[in-house]
């Protein structure tokens, strides 16, 4: 029997992680391999190429060299935020004209372009979108496999274990914060906030704070000289699964500020949002939301927000708020994060040549088996495990109380 040509298309798509350019290579490399002959194109913009037809192919040249993009942040084929089912957002953008839907439009294109194997890196949002689009074509009786990588900071695609690029963000912003914390020596009574990535899912927040913890600990003091291990520590940990008693969390901390001259505090972006979304809604204001309908979590500032009702309550004298998210995110991919693409891209190739879609990754429903998870089981906001023993001995390490766990699932 003759083997099925396959020509194949890779798109990245939503915000940044540390994985998509070695993503990338690694799947150029891998098809180079099993098929050394076969077509890859990259879709430019992730949907947004699709819907326009922008794509760059994947040259000998690129092939004989695609283990350079390991060495890289960002994504060399580009990203951006475009829901197929949002068919008002896609012609508001021009990325369709009235009347068309840009499902059709997109599997249209894939058509055209003669595609088999279409990969989608990016998160839950990315990966329900390549559902949709796979849907559409089986029901219109065109074959195509589609394969999606699990890219996000956050961590919180279900049922997947873990994403790629989330272990690599959480150590560059323990790398970012290293620097920050010195700025405690500027001014006396300082509120130091480090905000971190984090919508519904605190699991980033925690992992940076762990991580930089650990790599504080490896530093030597001079204790004498008013340089301690406890100047440069953590005091508290904010995250969306944790109710924050605003009053006592103050109290305690006060009690911090007057021992040693400073506060720090790690909050995840999440932590207050209902809270400035309900306080914006009252003023009559309404938040800028994205495609998807998330609210724009950049443009309301929640660690200022913090700051401001911090800084009264704990006598602060000076209060600094410090993002590490953009820094994090666009790093390249560490060891660990490098490991685990590796495993993910040989399934994802393996997966693509047998006709089986889904999104790989390390299934929690079925033991954490590396497979192609069905697409109808795909879903974000998977909330951070608060009870994980390595956070409650963080939290009690640094003497804060472990709080009323909330539902962050809506």
């Amino acid at each position: 029997m003759a083997q099925k040509k396959h020509k194949i298309a890779m798109l990245t798509a939503g915000g940044l992680a540390p994985c998509l350019s070695a993503a990338v290579g690694g799947l150029i490399a891998e098809y180079s391999k099993k098929l050394p002959k076969a077509e890859i194109i990259g879709y430019r913009n992730g949907y947004m190429g699709l819907l326009k037809g922008w794509s760059v192919k994947v040259t000998p040249a690129v092939r004989k060299q695609a283990d350079i993009l390991l060495q890289h942040g960002g994504s060399p084929i580009g990203n951006s935020r475009v829901k197929l089912t949002n068919v008002k957002d896609c012609i508001k953008r021009g990325l369709v004209q009235e009347g068309q839907d840009p499902l059709k439009v997109a599997a249209e294109q894939l058509v055209k372009d003669g595609i088999t194997i279409l990969h989608t890196i990016g998160g839950d949002d990315t990966n329900t979108t390549a559902a949709d689009l796979a849907a559409y074509l089986k029901a219109n009786n065109y074959n195509l496999t589609v394969v999606g990588l699990p890219k996000t900071v956050d961590n919180d695609v279900i049922p997947i274990q873990q994403t790629l690029g989330a272990v690599t963000a959480a150590e560059q912003g323990a790398i970012f914060f290293e620097n920050c914390i010195n700025e405690q020596s500027t001014n006396p009574r300082m509120l130091l906030i480090h905000e971190v990535m984090g919508r519904n899912c605190g699991w980033l927040t925690a992992a940076t704070a762990e991580t930089y913890r650990k790599r504080l600990k490896k530093l030597k003091f001079v204790p004498d000289f008013n340089l301690s291990m406890v100047h440069k520590d953590i005091d508290a940990v904010y995250l969306p699964e944790i109710a924050i008693d605003l009053e006592a969390e103050a109290q305690r901390l006060k009690k911090i500020m007057d021992k040693k001259d400073c506060v720090t505090i790690f909050l995840s972006e999440g932590a207050g949002i209902n809270d400035i979304v309900a306080e914006m809604t009252a003023r009559g204001e309404a938040p800028d939301r994205d495609a998807f309908g998330h609210v724009q979590i950049d443009k309301i500032n929640p660690g200022a927000w913090f700051a401001k009702r911090f800084a009264s309550m704990v006598g602060a004298e000076k209060t600094l708020v410090q993002k590490s998210g953009y820094f994090a995110r666009s790093s390249k991919a560490n060891k660990e994060d490098l490991a685990l693409i590796k495993l993910m891209v040989k399934e994802a190739v393996k997966s693509a040549l047998k006709g089986v879609s889904g999104v790989i990754g390390h299934d929690e429903g079925k033991k954490n088996v590396l497979r192609a998870i069905e697409f109808p089981r795909i879903k974000g906001g998977k909330e951070f495990d608060v009870k994980a023993k390595w956070f409650g001995a963080m939290l009690k390490d640094i003497g804060q109380p472990k709080g009323k766990k909330v539902d962050v699932s809506h």
